[in-house]
């Protein structure tokens, strides 16, 4: 060791004080998951092995005792961590895409939002087996995703479900059939896009042009 080495290790007071030169700015394996501890964090839960648990079946591959470093860094800062939520748009964002195209962080993030809210996290599991049907044609699922469906007390996804239960027979077979309307349909709006664009939005003073061209 070099006297500068020595002099290093004798005035250290805490183990963070350490951490200088080469060890600064490195990348760490906790960097993608310190979004998901800060939310638990603020949440309330201060248990760091209970944390450790919850992101190693995430993808964190590192040890508890970074973990624990991290939960003891927030308990020393005289600062209270205030980490900012993730908007409803961005939450919205999660739920709506497929879990495999989420990277570590927003999978960790989503999670952290899911755990305190019980509705959130059926509504998720609902959603998510509604795109799976979709996107690989399993309409006759329906009925048991209908029936799941009025088991939670969600009444916004209560009111899709009588909607589409108004017309059963058409949803599975638009869920099923591998013919649909879709291009038919990309026409009609194309054709209003420009109506709108050359009329401007349907109103009665445009309906009354219309009737004095016509009569």
């Amino acid at each position: 060791m070099t006297s500068l080495t020595v002099k290093l290790l004798a005035d250290a007071a805490t183990p963070e004080d350490l951490f200088q030169g080469q060890w600064q700015g490195r990348p760490s394996k906790l960097d993608a998951s310190k979004p998901y501890l800060d939310d638990r964090w603020n949440q309330g839960c201060t248990n760091a092995w209970r944390v450790w648990e919850e992101i190693v079946p995430l993808g964190y591959q590192g040890s508890y005792q970074r973990v624990r470093a991290n939960f003891r860094e927030k308990r020393l800062s005289p600062n209270p961590l205030t980490a900012r939520p993730p908007s409803p748009r961005v939450v919205a964002g999660w739920i709506l895409r497929r879990p495999e195209t989420l990277n570590e962080t927003e999978h960790l993030r989503l999670k952290a939002v899911l755990v305190h809210c019980p509705e959130l996290d059926a509504l998720t599991g609902h959603v998510r087996s509604f795109g799976q049907m979709l996107t690989e044609r399993q309409g006759e699922w329906l009925p048991q995703w209908l029936d799941a469906v009025r088991q939670d007390d969600l009444p916004g996804l209560h009111t899709l479900a009588a909607g589409i239960d108004r017309d059963r027979d058409a949803v599975i077979a638009g869920l099923t059939l591998p013919r649909n309307s879709g291009v038919v349909e990309g026409h009609v709006n194309r054709i209003k896009m420009l109506k709108r664009q050359m009329f401007g939005r349907a109103g009665f003073h445009l309906f009354r042009k219309r009737v004095l061209l016509y009569s």
